[in-house]
């Protein structure tokens, strides 16, 4: 049952094995809520049959009854609520810890927005259905074929008048689950469309107010709101309409068991007691099923959202052994890769980047580079042919291990909205104060982080926002260096820089780089006249590698980018 309990709402081991718990506590409860209507008959006995007792077993009893469903309501409450708020943690964390083990093609297939409603939003739906719905409604699926089975077994026709309304009335919102989970989910879909539609557009306000798009964006927005109104209003219908037939349905079993009860009172069949304690019973049961049906809503609802978690749980995540890795030189061999199935991106690409020297990949913009420096730092994971580190496959190697040992430096530069000094102390977590400095002086960026406000204590905003492209840029290769790890990839990082801060980080590269293994993209061919191995990408394909004399001879691709950059040089506005 744990299994299926994990399965079915999305839960943590520990989150199933809490709620059979709560559903143990829920199953007691439910039939504890009988006694109190068992009491009401022993008095009816006494009064009415006339079987007296004495006044001190009434006491007891009840004193008994409200101690007993008072410590089983009290382990239910705790077994519901506390160790809910225990799962929706659980659950949060194994959530960030897949996605940290996600490949990085997961974020691009799906958009931020959607992957933090669900670390919040679903899990917050799956919280209140475990302190509301889940345990409540399976103790229910144990409890009432008890009820059923003693009341007609005690007297069939009328436990059948009982049973059968509320069965009946209960099928009915059965019978809507899939209306009710099509129109739920369609409600969530658009939630999700909203909240994608509200980042993008808090995202790019400088772009939409510098074209000008206030006004459509607002329209857009208006229509989809209007939408998700309506969804929302069909699918509250959609719910509602089963729920209110049901218990339309449902109210028949009391009537029915009065009339036919009151008939078998005249003919003698029954006692004025037993008509009591059946009609007792209707009422109980409706209660319990009304409850019920609602919950069984709420869990219709769910369905979208458990399969949201579902996805993440189930999307491949990055596997390998933690290696100890000495040898730095990459291979790729036949390197295959996709960002869809439709279009591949790299076409058996193969070249050697040897430790010690500098490797650079040139091409036109497209043709697949920073997919190649993607791949070697296994953001991404290739589709066929190999690549390896120091002759070791890495597929087989943990993205820890892996990491550990790369520094990189891409053309888009994330920041965090905290300090200067802890945005570049990401490079390495334990480095201090001074180590830092000394990384921004490598880097470029001690003079303008000196002249901010705070120094190197002033908050940046989010990715950023109050610094410039070059500075962004530099604060990213100050991580790098501080991270002085043995691979170090840099993606057309000059392409925010002036030419004097560009003169300084060329300078300070060229003393980082000994002894490394370097792999480095860049426009600006010049740069890379001087490096150890060009590799010219054409197409997703390797041209040609080599030096700059050799490849002038042997790559027309390469010809071109030299006779471009030259004409880019001389061009006059």
């Amino acid at each position: 049952m744990r299994k299926w309990l994990e399965k079915k709402f999305a839960l943590t081991p520990q989150g199933a094995k809490d709620t059979m718990k709560a559903i143990l506590a829920s199953f007691l409860v439910s039939l504890s809520a009988y006694a109190p209507a068992c009491l009401l008959l022993l008095v009816i006995d006494d009064f009415v049959m006339g079987n007296h007792r004495p006044s001190y077993f009434y006491v007891i009893l009840s004193a008994a009854t409200a101690l007993v469903i008072l410590v089983l309501m009290f382990i239910e409450y705790d077994s519901m609520y506390n160790t809910t708020y225990r799962e929706s943690a659980n659950l949060r964390m194994e959530i960030a810890n897949r996605l940290n083990r996600l490949p990085l093609s997961y974020f691009s297939k799906h958009d931020t927005s959607d992957v933090t409603q669900t670390i919040m939003s679903d899990v917050e739906a799956i919280e209140h259905a475990m302190s509301h719905s889940i345990s409540k409604f399976v103790a229910f699926l144990f409890s009432f074929p008890i009820i059923a089975i003693m009341l007609i077994g005690y007297n069939w026709k009328l436990g059948l008048t009982v049973i059968l309304p509320i069965l009946l009335g209960y099928s009915l919102v059965l019978l809507s689950k899939k209306v009710q989970i099509r129109t739920s989910k369609k409600y969530f879909l658009q939630l999700r469309k909203n909240s994608e539609s509200f980042q993008e557009a808090i995202e790019n306000a400088q772009e939409i107010r510098s074209f000008g798009l206030g006004r459509t964006l607002r329209r857009k927005l208006d229509a989809q709101m209007d939408e998700s109104e309506k969804l929302h209003l069909r699918s509250e219908i959609t719910s509602a309409v089963p729920l209110l037939s049901s218990n339309i349905v449902m109210q028949l079993s009391l009537a029915l068991v009065i009339l036919l009860g009151m008939n078998m009172l005249i003919k003698g069949e029954i006692s004025v007691l037993v008509l009591t304690a059946y009609i007792v019973a209707a009422l109980k049961v409706k209660e319990s099923v009304d409850s019920i049906s609602e919950n069984v809503a709420e869990l219709y609802h769910l369905d979208a959202r458990i399969r949201r978690i579902s996805d993440i749980r189930n999307n491949p995540v990055q596997e390998g052994r933690d290696e100890e890795i000495k040898d730095y030189s990459i291979s790729l061999r036949d390197v295959t890769f996709s960002y869809s199935s439709d279009s591949p991106v790299l076409k058996g690409v193969t070249f050697d980047a040897k430790q010690g020297q500098v490797t650079a990949l040139v091409g036109v913009s497209g043709c697949g580079k920073t997919s190649i420096l993607r791949l070697i730092s296994r953001l991404y994971d290739y589709d066929e042919g190999s690549i390896t580190v120091g002759g070791k496959d890495i597929k087989e190697i943990s993205t820890d291990s892996l990491f550990k040992n790369v520094s990189i430096v891409f053309q888009d530069v994330m920041l965090f909205n905290t300090s200067v000094m802890e945005n570049i102390r990401l490079g390495r977590r334990d480095a201090t104060d001074d180590e830092v400095i000394e990384a921004a002086r490598l880097g470029g960026c001690h003079d303008f982080i000196s002249r901010l406000p705070e120094g190197y204590n002033t908050k940046i905003g989010e990715n950023g926002a109050t610094l410039s492209g070059g500075e962004r840029q530099r604060i990213s290769i100050a991580r790098a260096f501080l991270k002085d790890a043995p691979v170090i990839i840099l993606d057309e990082i000059a392409a925010a820089l002036d030419v004097e801060n560009e003169k300084k980080i060329q300078d300070s590269l060229n003393r980082l780089m000994e002894g490394r293994t370097v792999i480095i993209i860049s426009h600006r061919l010049k740069s890379v006249e001087h490096v150890d191995s060009i590799v010219v990408i054409n197409d997703g394909r390797v041209e040609a590698s080599g030096s700059h004399r050799e490849l002038l001879k042997t790559s027309p691709t390469y010809g071109r980018l030299v006779e471009n950059a030259l004409l880019t040089e001389n061009f006059t506005y």
